[in-house]
């Protein structure tokens, strides 16, 4: 099971220019191997940023992509890390749903699709990173 970060599933969603067709090749890819999914997180971020009244569930459905909540044992790991970010200095710019995603990635599916690799290589060491790059 590969999870998926809010940035990515917004390319495809709102047709990003630069990021949004190479996304969306690399959840058809990700789709093709395993099963692709997104958090409560995930989905609550997503719907914030969202203009549109575009039902999210039906859309993630029609795409293949499911709903998995987060298990108790990734909200602590979440909340661990936060205070541990905290700890180091870390500003405002990141959010609980950062850790809640990379948490919930870490310990119930193989990897995570996201566009923000420094971030969670760094808190959640082992974790798979799967970036959509665009072409040079």
């Amino acid at each position: 099971m590969i999870a998926l970060d809010s940035s990515v599933l917004l390319d495809i969603l709102i047709g990003d220019p630069v990021y949004g067709e190479v996304s969306e090749v690399c959840i058809g890819d990700a789709l093709a191997r395993d099963e692709v999914v997104v958090c409560d997180a995930v989905v609550a971020e997503v719907l914030a940023m969202l203009d549109t009244q575009v039902d999210l569930m039906e859309t993630l459905a029609s795409i293949g992509v499911r709903y998995e909540a987060t298990q108790e044992a990734a909200a602590v790991r979440a909340g661990h890390m936060n205070k541990r970010f905290r700890a180091r200095g870390g500003k405002r710019e990141r959010v609980v749903a950062d850790f809640l995603i990379g948490a919930h990635a870490m310990l119930q599916c193989d990897g995570l699709i996201t566009r923000d690799e420094g971030f969670f290589r760094d808190y959640f060491k082992g974790l798979k990173i799967i970036v959509p790059k665009p072409a040079p």
